[in-house]
């Protein structure tokens, strides 16, 4: 899937990404593909979504596109 960072907080590590159709689906860094464990919001990205925490999907492997 591909979409785009709407929101992310460094302190928390936590943050929020948009697909491109226009569902919301949260992060954690350690999702973040390359290992840097930040990324700017309005970035475009490519993601997959895995099964989350109470029963919601979130946002793994996120890589820059």
């Amino acid at each position: 899937m591909t979409g785009q960072v709407r929101a992310f907080d460094e302190g928390r590590g936590a943050g929020e990404i948009v697909g491109d159709d226009g569902t919301a689906y949260p992060f954690h860094c350690t999702a973040i593909a390359d290992g840097t464990r930040t990324i700017a919001v309005g970035t475009r990205v490519s993601f997959s979504i895995v099964p989350g925490h109470g029963g919601r999907w979130e946002a793994a492997a996120v890589q820059p596109v």
